[in-house]
């Protein structure tokens, strides 16, 4: 850790933070600029491979943590820990924290700060009323009932084969990007999570890994969630940071793919934020609207409920706590409830393009 090292990361630092109070110009220079290159690159060196590196590359750190804590213990039984031990360990941590903190906003977390899809799409994002609101759910359960119909079991189970399922998120991307040319979606490196099964103890169904371009799956979820879950992370490997925006994004990707079952995995999670957000305004009517929804997603959101009860555990909350302040840090001060902030920019959609163009 030289001297020119720690001028680097501090410089850097600097720089990132003021880069973040200008939307515009991370918008035009970086998300626009010059992260598409840095993410291209990424998918085309680890995009091939049958793993994920970026999995490969946790576990490594993982394992690290669990060394270096076994030898801090080994060094407090023997009481051989001082006030240089404590030094040298502090020094370590900011270098290796500004070294971290660096590396993820250059290749990926500038993207928090940009203006992002609602700019893009010329959406105007703003409060909504229960009215709105309203409008929304019921134009969402209509779309869901209606692709209830037509999802087949074969075909829900035809995702058991990954391929196939990354695959259609591929074409899914190829066909919004006719509308939307910004939504281009080149190369591909989308994966199964080597943690998959980790995953439903700590909360997650899936990420994406800024150091390597990759994204990850959780496939070990119920199947009619996995379509759009592929196209959220996908999302964010095209630089949209936000969760909020992610999910728009998704739905985007999924809404303009000609496949039922991509459509219902995406009508049926703008559904669920939807009718949620109705509740926390009015029990009575989210109650009401909710009477009406087919039967299948009333299957679906119970095999919900048992999947995650079955896994549910002490560690979970205090995991999804810490990722909730993780993301408040980066430009989302709702939190773990920004996936839900997707309803605004649905709602946005219609009131310019009409309730059709859901």
């Amino acid at each position: 850790m030289k001297s020119w090292n720690w001028v680097l990361l501090i410089l850097f630092t600097i720089l990132i933070k003021w880069a973040s109070w200008y939307p515009n110009w991370v918008e035009h220079n970086y998300s626009s600029g010059i992260y598409p290159t840095i993410s291209k690159v990424q998918r085309f060196l680890f995009g091939w491979l049958p793993f994920s590196i970026g999995d490969v590359f946790y576990g490594f750190i993982i394992i690290i943590l669990i060394y270096k804590m076994l030898k801090f213990f080994k060094l407090l039984f023997r009481r051989q820990l001082n006030r240089k031990y404590f030094g040298m360990a502090l020094q370590q941590s900011i270098f290796i924290l500004l070294f971290l903190y660096v590396f993820f906003n250059l290749f990926w977390g500038l993207n928090y700060n940009r203006r992002g899809i609602a700019y893009q799409l010329d959406l105007e994002v703003k409060e909504y009323s229960l009215s709105d609101l309203d409008t929304l759910t019921n134009a969402l359960q209509k779309k869901i009932n209606y692709y209830a119909d037509f999802v087949t079991k074969e075909q829900r189970d035809s995702f058991n084969r990954k391929s196939r399922l990354f695959r259609g998120a591929v074409e899914a991307y190829k066909e919004v990007a006719n509308e939307f040319p910004f939504l281009k979606y080149k190369p591909k490196s989308i994966k199964p999570s080597i943690f998959s099964y980790l995953g439903n103890y700590i909360g997650f169904q899936g990420y994406y890994n800024p150091f390597s371009g990759e994204g990850q799956v959780n496939t070990t979820i119920p199947r009619f969630l996995e379509p759009y879950v592929t196209t959220h992370e996908m999302a964010h490997q095209l630089g949209y940071g936000k969760e909020n925006e992610a999910n728009f994004v998704g739905f985007l990707a999924c809404r303009a793919y000609n496949s039922n079952v991509y459509r219902y995995s995406a009508y049926y999670d703008m559904y669920n934020y939807a009718i949620g957000e109705v509740a926390r305004r009015d029990t009575t009517l989210a109650k009401t609207i909710h009477e009406k929804v087919h039967p299948q997603v009333k299957k679906d959101r119970q095999e919900f409920i048992n999947f995650y009860r079955k896994y549910r555990n002490p560690i979970e909350p205090i995991v999804m706590w810490g990722y909730g302040h993780f993301l408040k840090a980066n430009n989302q001060p709702a939190g773990k409830r920004s996936y839900n902030e997707v309803v605004a920019w649905l709602i946005a959609y219609y009131k310019k393009n009409g309730i059709a163009a859901l």
